[in-house]
């Protein structure tokens, strides 16, 4: 397979560095850089292809304005891969020894467009087999002309023709700390809340406080989110904590709206 690896980053640390060497194997590196974020990239420049494993001009680092709007920066780093095959890695994951292996060596490779890995989240030094998490699986390899990039944050691939999913983990590596978490919750229900006005998304007021306690006894007990112990039980408040402050931004938003529209001049 001709893969060209593709990393979407806003910050080059430790956990970037893991991910760069984890896709070392792959033909091409491209890195996305949100233009806006103090960057580091000149530091990096000149060591990153020998870290990598990578030949020097089969790398390729852009800066580009994120714009609140990830799917757009997913398909302008598909565009700018040569590979045949294009597999997207977030600077906080890590390709695992097995998956890499897999995708090498996968025998009805020629038979699919596209892979879904199922992504496992260490959280507060803890690998999370249940809840949401537990189960998530994400297409992030598949052939460069197969599809685009939907949506602007949780965003999905949208590609046509048969997929299989791969058996061994993408390693996930987030929020180190709870602050950390809470900022990208609030910089993520930002633009969820903004994207649901464009799309001109209806909210009822008993969404605000029902969807996010649903969210939580789903993750917390009937996806048995309890048997991650305490890690597992502030996963699923986080995630609850998310439902419900998307929903509350977007109330907010609209609620601003309509006062506008209906005060006097």
């Amino acid at each position: 397979m001709n893969i060209s690896a593709v990393i979407i980053t806003d910050n080059w640390d430790e956990k970037m560095k893991r991910c760069v060497k984890s896709v070392e194997w792959c033909g091409e590196l491209i890195i996305i850089e949100d233009k806006h974020v103090e960057s580091r990239i000149k530091n990096y420049e000149l060591s990153l292809p020998a870290q990598a494993g990578i030949k020097n001009n089969n790398v390729g680092i852009y800066q580009r304005d994120l714009n609140n709007d990830f799917g757009k920066q997913r398909n302008y780093g598909l565009e700018k891969a040569k590979g045949d095959w294009v597999l997207f890695v977030d600077s906080d994951e890590e390709v695992s020894r097995e998956l890499r292996k897999e995708i090498t060596t996968k025998p009805q490779i020629s038979e699919c467009v596209g892979f879904y890995f199922k992504r496992q989240d260490c959280f507060m030094g803890r690998w999370l087999k249940h809840g949401e998490v537990g189960e998530m699986k994400l297409l992030r390899l598949a052939k460069k002309n197969a599809g685009r990039w939907r949506g602007c944050v949780h965003e999905t691939w949208d590609i046509k023709g048969p997929t299989a999913v791969l058996e061994n983990p993408l390693h996930h590596y987030p929020h180190p700390t709870i602050t950390e978490f809470l900022e990208k919750i609030n910089c993520y229900t930002d633009i969820v809340a903004q994207s649901w006005k464009e799309e001109g998304r209806k909210i009822h007021g008993w969404e605000i406080i029902l969807y996010p306690l649903g969210k939580f006894l789903q993750n917390y007990l009937w996806k048995l989110g309890f048997l991650d112990s305490f890690p597992g039980l502030v996963m699923a408040v986080m995630m609850s904590f998310h439902s419900f402050l998307a929903r509350s931004k977007y109330w907010i938003i609209n609620s601003t709206v309509g006062r506008s529209l209906h005060s006097p001049d």
